[in-house]
This record gives structure tokens, sequence and C-alpha cells, in this order.
């Protein structure tokens, strides 16, 4: 029914327009008991859960961060089928973004092209929101503010860490979004050692650490890559997730693959894929992986998961595929699950 009725309609208004259009829809499904379990009928079922970085998930595929950004609708969310949610990304003053317009589709490509530039109500407001959690597992995406330094990111992040701390489960560092000028720079080996560093150490001190993850950039080189490798093990941090959106405009056809901002969707799944399995493959595998990037189908999250990954979250899929795209991996990871059963 999405793909045949719902995408079409969507799809005939700017895109932040039916993204605001959705949420209201959800929201006020939400309000009646079981619509949104009725018409997205999630699986649920004890083979699907999985245990990481000492959270238990009732299946590993999750939303990744980006849609929900103000903790506005996890709890209807959840009820589509997701096994968690990430919120995000979180400043801790409230901005407003870059200019509209900035989200545009490729349709050709299946992607979308965003420069939102952290547009986001700040950290504060977003907690209020958390406050009413129905038991929905919580990632809390956290960055800087735009006009805040590079030598003063610690900072934000800090404040964002400390008001988000009560209310998420883990935490996502991001410094790879290449919407918020000078922000990737942050992913430099001595600054982002520095920033997970104190970050952690804020975390230890706490009577129960949460896990701290980095989401990381495709863009990276190999030598980055081994970067990330080492910086995991110094500063001790739980994971990774692989991958953000990507610069790169290779093979695109779509009137708006000009566009500034950074690509998601299935143009960059193979890359997101590669970024896994190389970082699973020259770790050993000694953090957990989430895998985000063009996933679009079921195969292509087993691909992830084959890659490495130990879970998987869906952006631009979900808004191509529709919450259909959730039932669909959940059921292949059963029949794979009874397979290796027999």
């Amino acid at each position: 029914m999405y793909k045949s009725l719902i995408r079409p309609f969507l799809f005939r208004f700017d895109p932040e327009n039916a993204h605001q259009l959705t949420f209201s829809w959800l929201k006020f499904l939400g309000n009646i008991p079981f619509a949104l379990r009725w018409l997205a009928k999630p699986i649920e079922d004890k083979r699907l859960e999985r245990e990481v970085f000492g959270l238990k998930f009732k299946n590993p595929v999750g939303l990744a961060a980006g849609l929900d950004k103000d903790a506005k609708l996890f709890n209807e969310l959840s009820q589509l089928g997701f096994g968690f949610i990430e919120i995000g990304t979180l400043t801790p003053k409230p901005q407003p973004g870059n200019e509209k317009k900035r989200l545009f589709r490729l349709v050709e490509d299946s992607g979308i092209i965003n420069r939102m530039g952290f547009n986001n109500e700040g950290v504060d407001a977003a907690v209020e929101h958390l406050k009413k959690n129905k038991n929905v597992l919580i990632g809390g995406n956290i960055g800087k503010n735009k006009a805040t330094p590079n030598e003063e990111a610690v900072r934000d992040y800090e404040i964002c860490f400390q008001k988000l701390y009560p209310y998420v489960d883990y935490f996502v560092v991001n410094v790879s979004s290449p919407n918020t000028p000078n922000l990737r720079a942050l992913q430099d080996k001595k600054p982002l050692t520095e920033l997970l560093a104190t970050l952690q150490e804020l975390n230890r001190k706490k009577t129960a650490p949460k896990p701290i993850l980095l989401k990381i950039a495709p863009d990276l080189s190999e030598d980055q890559l081994l970067d990330i490798i080492d910086i995991v093990a110094t500063t001790g941090i739980a994971g990774v997730i692989a991958t953000n959106t990507t610069l790169s405009r290779e093979g695109l056809t779509s009137d708006n693959r000009k566009e500034t901002g950074g690509l998601s969707g299935k143009p960059l799944r193979k890359r997101s894929t590669e970024v896994i399995r190389f970082l699973a493959e020259k770790s050993g595998n000694s953090f957990p992986i989430i895998g985000v990037g063009g996933i679009h189908s079921a195969k292509d999250a087993l691909e992830k998961l084959d890659a490495g990954a130990s879970l998987v979250q869906l952006y631009t899929g979900f808004i191509y595929e529709g919450p259909e795209l959730i039932r669909e991996i959940n059921e292949e990871l059963l029949k794979r699950a009874s397979r290796i059963a027999r």
C-alpha cells in the first residue's frame, strides 16, 4: 500500500513538507490504539533479538538519525517495527539549519541529497520529549552548533552528553556530516581522539556508563579507517556506525545530482558495505558496527550483516520503501534462522 498509494502522494510535495505531513499522520494514527501496528504488521520473535554493546535489541533493524531529529515521534515510529530509534543530531542550542531548499529527492537513483545543517530545537527540547518514552530503546546522536568553532567543539558534545544521559540508551558522536562547515575536520586523529577520550572520561564517572559510538563518513581513505580502528581501541568506545552520507556523485542520473550536500540511498550501498567489511576485517571484529547506507531491500540488509555489522539502520530506504521494508528484513532473518536450525 505504501509504494502504490502513499509514496506517490507524498512525492508530489516538497520533501520537507512531505516530512511534516507524514509526521502529522503518524501522530494522529498513534493516538488510535493499535492503528500503526495494524498498518505495519511488525514482527515480534525472540529469534530476532540481539545483544550488542550490553543492550538488548528486540530486532536488529533501527531507524537512523535524521528523521526524528527532535525526539518528537519515537514512540509512534517504534510501533512500525523498528528495534531501536536514533534521534538527532542534537546540538546544545536550537538552530534553524541551512537555508531552504535543502532537501532533494533523486528518484531515478533512489537517493536523497540533504544539506540540512543540524536543524533542531536544541537538546533541552528533546529531553522534554524523551521524558514521555514508553520503553523504546533510544540512541542519542549529538553534534556541535554551527557557530561553535572546532577548538571549542568538545564543550558542545559534553553539554549534549550530560543532558541526554538519563534519557538515552547509547550515544552517537557525529563528526561526519558534510553540512556543518569544518565539522569533518574533527575526524582527524588528534581532535577525534581528544573528543572521544573526554566523553569517555565523563562516561566512566557515571554509575552506569552507556555505550558511545562514532559515526563515520564513507569518504574516508583506508589510512583514515585504520586510524578509526586505532582510535576505538585507544579510547575504548563501544563501536562505530558506518556510514553517514557521501559527497560522491559517481554514477548518478537524476536532475538534482549537482546539488550540494550529503547523498544517501541506493548509490551509497556499495561503499558503505565496503567500509563495514574493511573495519570488521582489519580490526578482527573487535568492536560492533551498525551498518547504514543504501538499504532498500532485505538483501541489502543481509549484505551489511554478512560484511560484519551487528545491527542495521534505515533512513532513505524507509522513505522509498516504507515500513514494509522493516518487516521484509526481519522475515528474511527468521528464514535464515530456520535454515541454520535445521
